[in-house]
């Protein structure tokens, strides 16, 4: 049984940063192509960033030059460092095996049981 666990969240101003981190349990990130995903309230969960398990990075148009994500293998966790936030990166957060499509790129992975996610706020 795979468990995912999101930390780091909280409320900033614009132009600040926040590092978000996803512990794993259950399966070792480093064989997986995860992903963070952004959710608000009544809308789909949408890409953010990709790690694959080759450590090639893919990221929404949104988050380039901004966002990175990478991995601890050590520890089994996986990052989204967020740079210049801006009022429109506001969002729950939640970290998954990738599924969707980021730019040309379709990832099709089954879904692990989504963990509560990490609140980001960014206030103007």
């Amino acid at each position: 049984q795979v468990q995912l666990v999101e930390s780091g969240g909280g409320l900033v101003q614009a132009g600040e940063s926040l590092k978000l981190s996803c512990a794993a349990s259950g399966r070792f990130l480093s064989d997986l192509t995860m992903a963070w995903y952004r959710q608000n309230s009544g809308d789909q969960r949408e890409l953010v960033a990709v790690l694959t398990y080759q450590d090639r990075t893919n990221y929404a148009d949104s988050a380039k030059g901004r966002f990175t994500i990478s991995r601890d293998n050590a520890k089994n966790t996986m990052y989204l460092q967020m740079t210049s936030l801006k009022p429109e990166d506001t969002g729950l957060y939640y970290c998954n095996v990738a599924k969707g499509r980021l730019g040309t790129t379709l990832y099709a992975n089954k879904i692990y049981p989504w963990g509560q996610g990490t609140q980001v706020t960014v206030s103007s």
